[in-house]
């Protein structure tokens, strides 16, 4: 006689356990955690610390580098500099920067980490100066 009955007659008439009601709401708890860390976007405390670091760290390295590329340009002797700088690969371009001492800041000795590298890519992009007809003569 269940078979003649609709769907919703059958939910009607069904009356759920505690144990099955408790189950249920426990696996949807999880399902609920689950899709929210996978594909909600949810994280934790941790991970948004470290990612919060890691673009603090980028934006002050993005701002050290400029300031870099200001001073480097500044020396006296900036378009043989940058010759030099140019002809060198990319992995020592970083210790070329560091050397020649543009990328120290005013607050510190030493470079902050990567400031360097960033530095020497973004004087790498430059385009060399040419030397101007009215000097050489």
């Amino acid at each position: 006689m269940d078979a003649k009955r609709s769907l919703g007659q059958r939910w009607e008439a069904s009356r759920p356990t505690k144990t099955l009601t408790f189950w249920s709401c426990a696996g949807c708890v999880v399902a609920t955690i689950v899709v929210g860390f996978t594909w909600g976007g949810w994280t934790t405390g941790g991970t948004a610390r470290s990612t919060a670091r890691e673009a603090a760290l980028g934006s002050r390295n993005e701002l050290a580098a400029a300031v870099c590329v200001d001073r480097f340009k500044a020396a006296g002797d900036a378009p043989a500099q940058l010759v030099a700088l140019k002809a060198l690969q990319g992995w020592s371009r970083g210790s070329f920067v560091e050397k020649g001492g543009w990328a120290a800041m005013p607050d510190k000795v030493d470079p902050g980490n990567g400031t360097a590298r960033l530095c020497g890519d973004k004087l790498a992009a430059l385009e060399v100066p040419m030397a101007s007809t009215t000097a050489a003569q």
